[in-house]
Formats: C-alpha cells, sequence, structure tokens
C-alpha cells in the first residue's frame, strides 16, 4: 500500500501547490488589468488571461457564492489558498506517517 500511496500524496501535495501558485497569478493579473498595466487587447496577455481564469474561476465562483459582498474586496482567493494550504499539510501529515 505505501508503495501506490507515497507517490500518489507527493503528486497530490505538487499539484496542490502548483494550483496555490495559479491563483496567486490570476490575483496578480487581475490587479495589473485592472490598473492598465498589461493590455487584454494583446493577444498573449488575453490568452493567458482566459487560461488562469478557466483554471481558477469554478473554485473561486463557489467560495464567492457563499462570501457577502464586500464592495471591490475579494477574499476568496484568499480562503481558497488557505484551503489549499490546509490540505495539502494535512496529506503532508498524513505522507510522513505513510514513509
Amino acid at each position: 500500500m505505501d508503495v501506490i500511496l507515497g507517490p500518489v500524496l507527493r503528486v497530490t501535495v505538487t499539484v496542490i501547490d502548483f494550483y496555490v501558485w495559479i491563483v496567486l497569478a490570476e490575483v496578480i493579473l487581475s490587479w495589473l488589468v485592472s490598473f492598465n498595466v498589461v493590455n487584454t487587447s494583446n493577444r498573449f496577455v488575453y490568452m493567458v488571461s482566459d487560461f488562469v481564469h478557466r483554471l481558477t474561476e469554478p473554485a473561486l465562483g463557489r467560495i464567492r457564492s457563499f462570501l457577502p459582498s464586500l464592495g471591490g474586496f475579494d477574499l476568496s482567493p484568499i480562503i481558497l489558498i488557505f484551503g489549499l494550504v490546509l490540505i495539502q499539510d494535512i496529506l503532508i501529515q498524513i505522507l510522513g506517517k505513510v514513509a
């Protein structure tokens, strides 16, 4: 069982870590677009923004449906990152017991 569970948990922890970086990229990119630092009429910027938005919006949209409206503040990325880090820490603890 440890032969299969160990690598699966390591890959899962790595995927969660990668997804946290994608969420951070979405936040930073949305700020850059809001403050007109980058322009979405640039095809490359639009493609990257659309790709990152499509990856993060399913999770962030579910969190936003539970949060009250705070005007211009969006706390859903913070809640998502905290949740992902919690899950990642739990998996690391499980991995320490398995290995």
